[in-house]
């Protein structure tokens, strides 16, 4: 039997401010906001909204007087497929000029909603996710995009990792996808197949054991992702694999010196019944 991934929906708020900066933790949204001088960004475009990470969201339209009359917008519905765990990010000119929530799931779909009702503008899927079964081990079932993606607004480029399997998890791949923000479709030269191209003083980066949790970054035009463990299980390092975007063919890697083995017990590839440590 299959099991369907969750849904869940979205909920903003409705108020007479033009523009809202969501966030979201699992199924739950916040707005946050401060009160700045007029025409201030409200662009989300990665975590916590700054290359510092010090998650100050900004809307001019934002004071105390205007929070005061906000009210839940029914009329929202924001539904969409699968666990979320990494932040949906806000562009306010997205596609055709609409206020643009960015939203990925566990189930490895992409998905750009309008802020302003939550339809769909466009979805993709970037290929099937992994089973838990399939994994050493790990807390999500399945395993898809889990890091916070990032938008490059100037390349109109959307960029993530998703994990993901062709052929119902013997092969198991870390894959960095580009996706134009306009469309959803992929954009020239994308993916890179990180266990391909990744290597490091002879350590060859092995996609089945690694987990990509941390929020992707931009800088210099080097698209940079992390990657650590699956609950310190099995032998692995701390990989930061840098992608320079106009060219994503020539990857550079950094691993971490250090390596761990978890002994402490032992985990059964359910579906198959392999013994794993």
């Amino acid at each position: 039997m299959v099991e369907r991934a969750p849904s869940f929906r979205l909920l903003p708020m409705k108020s007479p401010i033009s523009i809202f900066s969501p966030v979201i933790a699992g199924s739950c949204i916040a707005v946050l906001s401060t009160i700045v001088p007029a025409n201030a960004q409200v662009n989300v475009t990665q975590f916590h909204n700054h290359d510092s990470r010090d998650g100050l969201y900004v809307d001019s339209a934002f004071a105390q007087s205007a929070a005061a009359n906000l009210t839940r917008d029914i009329n929202f519905d924001g539904t969409i497929v699968g666990n979320v765990y990494a932040q949906p990010l806000y562009i306010d000119n997205g596609p055709d000029g609409r206020a643009t929530i960015i939203a990925v799931t566990e189930s490895n779909n992409v998905y750009a909603l309008d802020a302003l009702d939550g339809s769909v503008i466009w979805e993709r899927n970037v290929g099937p996710a992994v089973s838990a079964d399939d994994l050493i081990c790990t807390k999500f079932d399945p395993m898809g995009i889990i890091g916070t993606p990032i938008v490059d607004l100037a390349l109109r480029a959307l960029f993530l990792d998703a994990m993901t399997t062709p052929d119902g998890g013997e092969t198991i791949k870390h894959l960095i996808i580009s996706l134009n923000v306009d469309t959803g479709d992929i954009n020239p030269g994308w993916p890179v197949d990180v266990e391909a191209t990744a290597t490091y003083n002879g350590i060859n980066f092995t996609a089945a054991i690694q987990q990509q949790r941390p929020a992707l970054s931009i800088v210099g035009d080097i698209l940079y992702v992390g990657y650590g463990s699956m609950a310190d299980c099995s032998v692995y390092h701390g990989w930061l694999v840098g992608v320079p975007i106009d060219n994503p063919a020539t990857v550079t890697a950094w691993a971490a010196a250090t390596r761990k083995r978890c002994m402490a017990r032992r985990y059964m590839g359910r579906r198959r019944g392999r013994q794993r440590w």
